[in-house]
């Protein structure tokens, strides 16, 4: 017999399957010895008072074992000699627009600029080591996209997004802990999602689709009004319906759409900067205890939103136990990202912290970060792309990019001001400002009780990327 029950108990029992069965047997009437086994089937952390607990869903196998997987497969078939379909960008767009083309009988064909997760380490690991980007391969291009080594949340506060059931189950079976079924903020972590990835494509090339690394789209072939296929950068094109799932740091790829008429609309952006906080002090006050989360609780995230003169201002990727990356794609850029491993073990959490800034506002002056050389550059960017645009096209077409020039040259003003690839990963709220606020000195001022746990090892390192001592800062 199977039966389901809705739990509210302390951590440590929930942390237990030999206590859960024990809990279940007295709160419930059941005999111990007949509790076969039990799945999590849901899981929330409750911290509002003083005594934490946690929200269960849990299903009890009672004189029966478990005969099912915990997730649901998807059937994957071969697509050999099926029509295919191009797809720009082997992040997470990309990689489940494949696997959803094979499960419609096409087979996918994948160009990606960078390179396969594996290869891509050691690139990322250079940023810092030698303060050096490679445009094709960096924290945001290459197989797994943006979020292969920044975290691998599986959350989001959007409640347009549908079900997302089937993408954890697709996860799980290539792979992730089934715990992200469960968790209310599910999470695999920047060291399990790579092996994730790889499965992935293992499973679209047993399947009979083609990956190529290294391969750049430079421009989508039009004929008649209608897609063909794409050229990149290797000489060779590739024919066929086109998915464009480049992510929004392939800058190139939009001016060439905006250069060659390809309809496109400006969206919103949030801009803002990348707090960090030592991850005991968010313990302390999330979970109301001075001696912070204890054994049997992961390290604390917080949640920010309010409104102020009429904008959206809120957290973003709030990262627990985690480490501040670099995150430029291209030199004279700073820009930073959140990540954390999956065990969440750093003694440092830290999140984005941000303002929306909707189209219409980059006609403000007090937006625009343009000057006379900034335009000329950006109409010798288009004209590149087509020499035929006349002036009126140029303008109404960085129009349509002003979101795009704004974030761009954002980060370069970052990089002008000294602020280098490594240091950015040490920055506090005071990146904007023209005098740099280190981060230690403004929690000590706030928190004067607080000892200084960092060591000269772990200034923002990645032990992930990074496992033996690093002695530079």
């Amino acid at each position: 017999m199977i039966q389901e029950y809705q739990l509210r108990v302390l951590p440590e029992i929930a942390a237990n399957e030999q206590r859960l069965k024990e809990y279940l047997s007295e709160e419930k009437g059941l005999n111990l010895r007949n509790i076969n086994a039990t799945r999590i089937l849901k899981r929330s952390i409750d911290a509002r008072q003083r005594t934490i607990f946690v929200n269960l869903k849990i299903r009890a196998y009672i004189n029966e074992m478990p005969e099912e997987d915990e997730y649901e497969h998807t059937v994957y078939n071969s697509v050999e000699g099926k029509p295919q379909v191009i797809v720009v960008g082997a992040g997470p767009g990309g990689l489940f627009a494949a696997l959803r083309l094979i499960e419609l009988g096409l087979r996918p064909v994948i160009v990606e600029r960078g390179k396969d997760v594996r290869e891509r380490k050691k690139d990322l690991a250079q940023i810092s080591r030698e303060h050096m980007v490679n445009p094709e391969s960096n924290y945001s291009f290459g197989e797994g996209g943006a979020g292969a080594y920044s975290d691998g949340k599986l959350y989001t506060r959007s409640k347009k997004r549908g079900n997302v059931d089937k993408i954890f189950n697709v996860f799980c079976q290539h792979g992730a802990s089934t715990a992200i079924l469960a968790d209310a903020h599910p999470h695999i972590g920047t060291d399990k999602l790579p092996r994730v990835i790889e499965n992935m494509r293992n499973t679209i090339l047993k399947c009979g689709g083609e990956v190529h690394f290294r391969t750049r789209m430079d421009a989508l072939i039009i004929e008649n009004n209608e897609i063909k296929g794409i050229e990149t950068n290797t000489g060779k094109t590739f024919l066929g319906p086109v998915i464009l799932a480049t992510g929004h740091s392939a800058r190139d790829v939009y001016r060439w759409l905006a250069a060659n008429h390809v309809a496109i609309e400006a969206k919103g952006i949030a801009v803002g900067v990348r707090l960090e906080h030592p991850a005991m002090l968010i313990d302390q006050i999330q979970y109301h205890n001075k001696n912070g989360r204890g054994k049997y609780l992961p390290a604390a995230e917080y949640s920010f939103v309010t409104q102020a003169e009429g904008r959206g201002v809120y957290s973003f990727c709030m990262c627990p136990g985690g480490f501040i990356v670099p995150a430029a794609s291209g030199p004279e850029q700073v820009v930073v990202n959140g990540m954390s491993p999956s065990n969440r073990g750093s003694r440092w959490s830290n999140s984005g912290m941000v303002v929306e800034i909707q189209p219409e506002d980059f006609i403000n002056e007090e937006l625009r970060m343009e000057s006379g050389e900034l335009a000329a550059q950006q109409n010798e960017q288009l004209l590149a792309l087509n020499p035929s645009l006349s002036s009126s096209q140029l303008s109404m077409f960085n129009t349509q990019l002003l979101p795009l020039h704004f974030q761009e040259e954002l980060e370069r003003q970052c990089w002008l001001r000294g602020v280098d690839f490594f240091s950015a990963s040490l920055l506090d709220a005071g990146v904007y400002q023209q005098e740099i606020i280190t981060r230690l000195s403004t929690i000590r001022t706030q928190q004067s009780w607080l000892l200084d746990q960092r060591s000269r090892y772990d200034w923002g390192r990645n032990t992930y990327l990074f496992p033996c001592p690093h002695h530079t800062r």
